[in-house]
Formats: structure tokens, sequence, C-alpha cells
């Protein structure tokens, strides 16, 4: 797939270029990232019309959030629901562009004279410090982290992206002295390319494993999205990368690792992390255990004589959290933050929503306490795999989902009990999707018995509960619960937002 390449900079100069343009909106959606784009465009003067392939009895609650906020000039926004004309494209000034529609072979796109997203529109008005986290797995819970830790430590900090919020909400509360923190997929990366505008002061990229491959077809085009976070740093930037191995067979054809990579063609200054020492050659951070078997958290960075303890205890479970507390209190330390104060702010955070999160606690019959995680935003099997090994015991595991052109191994080798390194759930539920149909052979194979697939949340809950209840099921030898998709949330649900809020209100309904 040949990369798209944009004109360099913005198609608005200023925010006062905006006032009178007309401007379609691509996309206006449930997430608000659409709804942002429009009312910050009106705000400014602009007519906007907004086309969605979606019809208005399905975008109603965006369409009435809009539609009630008495603040908005109404006057200037048209809609144009359940398809798209050729003409909404060509006969405007400029097309603000969804980052999960393709641009290569659209016709509607093919035909704007410009187009721009609200992450280019911000980058190019915003004169604050950028931290930006790209990567396969972790990135909303190391942003959110890193975000966390810096409005603790007082810093007047933002965070927006691909996390679902965007940043021209906040856009005019940034300056020079106010950090955001971008969460950026390679769908958003992608829409940078040429433009120049993303030089972030730390850039970091978490653990890369295969993603998206049906939007890609190969890693290589995925890759090449993902290294446009550090394309336009500079030598006083700073670079983060992994320093360990790739997973068999995740890594670049010609060998080494994507890390590798990464750190020879930075420009930055390059740090790296690894769940083992780093050499002593290397600045970065590392995982070591204590006397008493803890982990804790290493970092050496340039203009610091010594390496220095920078993560001790925290609250939320699992070795890869930990890995991503790590990375965003390498962040933190690069910021100025002193280690004693990144250890006891990190320490207490509790995590985020959709990631492997508490929600709900139950008594069965014999009065055991069983705990419930929504972990919705664990996309691929890897990220899955991790969640089930996350609490050092069997689980009673829910999985499965839409397929995204992805290995599904990772996740059946995880719960193998023939493999030492695997941890077998107590339980695994299964819910339908053609993620699960490439799920199911490797678990019949590997001999690991399951439940389902479930075609409806509704008819999963009652099995478990009917099995929780049951002292001789094996669901009932475990206390804790976690719903781990490892698949995209297409088919029964609107994003994987949504399937976890679903999966919480059927828990909650059902125990």
């Amino acid at each position: 797939m040949k990369a798209h390449l944009y004109p360099q900079g913005s198609f608005f100069k200023s925010i006062e270029d905006i006032k009178d343009k007309h401007i379609t909106v691509m996309g206006l959606g449930l997430n608000g990232g659409g709804e942002a784009v429009v009312r910050f465009l009106l705000k400014h003067g602009a007519y906007v019309l907004v086309t969605d392939m979606k019809s208005e009895e399905q975008l109603k609650p965006t369409i009435d959030s809009i539609a009630n906020d008495s603040s908005i000039d109404k006057e200037r926004l048209t809609y144009v629901l359940g398809g798209h004309r050729i003409q909404d494209f060509r006969d405007v000034d400029c097309v603000i562009k969804n980052p999960g529609v393709k641009i290569q072979g659209n016709e509607f796109l093919s035909a704007a004279p410009a187009i721009e997203t609200d992450i280019s529109m911000f980058l190019q008005f915003s004169k604050a410090p950028i931290i930006a986290v790209t990567g396969s797995k972790g990135k909303s819970s190391t942003v959110s982290a890193i975000h966390y830790g810096l409005r603790q430590a007082g810093f007047d900090a933002f965070l927006g992206g691909n996390i679902t919020v965007s940043p021209l909400t906040f856009l005019e509360n940034t300056n020079e002295k106010t950090p955001v923190v971008l969460e950026l997929s390679s769908w958003q990366l992608a829409d940078l390319r040429g433009r120049g505008l993303l030089k972030p002061k730390i850039a970091l990229i978490t653990k890369i494993v295969p993603d998206h491959q049906n939007w890609y077809g190969n890693m290589e085009d995925y890759i090449a999205d993902k290294k446009l976070i550090y394309a336009d740093q500079n030598p006083e930037d700073f670079f983060i990368c992994d320093a360990d191995k790739d997973s068999l067979g995740t890594g670049p054809k010609e060998g080494g690792s994507w890390g590798d990579i990464f750190a020879k063609e930075a420009k930055a200054k390059v740090l790296r992390y690894s769940q083992d020492r780093l050499d002593d050659s290397q600045y970065g951070v590392w995982l070591s255990f204590d006397e008493k078997n803890n982990l804790e958290a290493y970092a050496r960075i340039p203009g610091k004589a010594n390496e220095t303890k920078i993560l001790g205890e925290i609250n939320v479970p699992g070795r890869h959290m930990r890995q991503n507390l790590m990375n965003a209190a390498l962040v933190l330390y690069v910021m100025g933050i002193e280690p004693e104060k990144i250890q006891k702010i990190l320490g207490e955070w509790n995590g985020i929503p959709h990631r492997l999160q508490f929600f709900h606690q139950w008594k069965n019959s014999s009065q055991r306490n069983v705990r419930f995680y929504n972990d919705s935003c664990s996309t691929v099997p890897e990220a899955a795999a991790a969640a089930n090994a996350a609490f050092g015991k069997p689980v009673i595991f829910i999985t499965g989902g839409t397929d995204k052109g992805l290995d599904f191994e990772p996740l059946a080798a995880a719960m193998d009990p023939s493999l030492v390194s695997s941890t077998p759930a107590a339980a695994i539920y299964l819910l339908a999707g053609s993620g699960t149909e490439k799920l199911l052979p490797l678990l019949q194979k590997a001999k690991i018995s399951f439940k389902g697939p479930y075609d409806s949340l509704e008819k999963l809950m009652a099995d478990l509960k009917t099995d929780l209840q049951d002292k001789d099921s094996s669901a009932a030898q475990s206390d804790t619960v976690v719903f781990s998709p490892g698949c995209a949330s297409f088919g029964m649900f609107t994003n994987e937002f949504d399937r976890g809020e679903k999966f919480m209100q059927a828990v909650k309904k059902t125990f």
C-alpha cells in the first residue's frame, strides 16, 4: 500500500483563518471526536457540513448533544447522513477526515481540495510541549498514567488523541508551559505524514506486536506509520523504545528487533525500556526484583550520574501493567519530577476504565466473594494473554470477538496447561466472532475446555452465574472474572468502549 503524503504544514495558517470557511466533517461518530470538531469549527465561525455513513437514528446521542447546546450557532450547520455525496467533498474549502477512513482509493477524499484532522489542527495551533505515545499494547494505560503523574506533580497537563478525547476540546487552554499527552494510533500518525507538524518533546513507542493487519495487510506498512512519531524530532528531544527481543515471528523479516530499528533511525536522545537490566552503555528504564522478590523499576537518563529507583509498589495487577507504569515513570523522570515523588504518585494510581478495571463484587451461595474485571480495550491476542496471567492465579476468562487479521496462537499458548510458561484459566467463556473462529481450533488442539461461543452477553452471564453457584464446576474454583476479548468489537458492539459498558451492565444486572 503506497503511503499518502500530505502537503507541508496545514491548510489553516491560524485559528482566525477558520472564519467563513466551508468545511465538511467526514464522520460524526459517537465517541466525541467528530462532535468536538463540529463544535470547534462552529465556535470559530465556519460553515460546517457533517456527513456520515450512519443514519440520524444511529447518531442520535451526538446529534442531540449538539442540538441541545444553546451556545452553538446551528444556522451554519448542515447534516447529510446515511451516505456521502461527492459535491460535499469537492465544493468546499477543506475536509476534516476521520482517522478510521482510508484515504487510498477513496473517491470522496480524492475530490477534497484540502484535508485536515483534529490532530493536525491542534498541532498547527497549539504551542504546548507534546508527549506523544503510540504502539500496539499499553498505549492508553501509559498515557493515562503519564497524565495523572504530571497533574499530581503540579503540571497543568492535558490528555487527548486516540483515548477518545479530541485535543481541540482543550486547545485554547494550552500554552508553552502546559504539557499535552497525546495517544496516537497508527491511523492518526498516517494522517500527519509530510505535514511536519508532530515534533514531540518526548515520543514513546510501547511494545510492538502484529495489529490492524486487516487494514494494512503487512507489518511493514503498519510499522512505517508508527515511525512517524519520531520522524520530525530533533537532538534535544527524547525518544523511548523497546530494548527487548520481539516475540517469535513478530519481528522484522530482516532480523533484529523493531526497537533496535527505531533506535537507530531516531534523531532524538534515545532511551530504552526492558524487562531486564539494561547494558551500562544504554540510558532508559528496567524492571528489577528487590531482596523480598518485589518488582521495582530503575532508570538511568542523560544528565543524571547514577541509576535510581523510580517505581515501587503499584495498585494495578499484572506485569504488563507494571511495564506501562515503568514507561510512564521514565517520562515523568525526564520531565524533571523527583524519583521519590514519582514512586508515590504512580503507587496511588488505580488504572483507567476498560483496562483491567475492577468494577463489581458478588457473593455466591457459598458466601465467596467473586470480583469482576473489565479489560474490553484489550483488542489484540497478546493483550488478552497478559490479562489472563495478570493475577498470578487461574481466573474465569471471557474472551473472543471479531478478527483483525491477527494470529491467536499467543492467546491459546498462554492458557495451554502443557506449557510451563502458561497460566491456565479456571474456566473459559467465548464470545462469538470471526476472531473466535480462529481461536477455537487452537483451543481444541491443546485440549483446552471452553463454553460458547455466545452470541449475546445475556446468555453468557446466565450460564456463568449457574456455574459459579455450582461448587463442582470449574468456574467455582476461582474468585476472579476477567473480560479481555483480545479482538475487535465490531458485530455485537459499536466499539470497545461500548463493549465494556455493555459487559459491566450485564454483570451488574445478573450478579
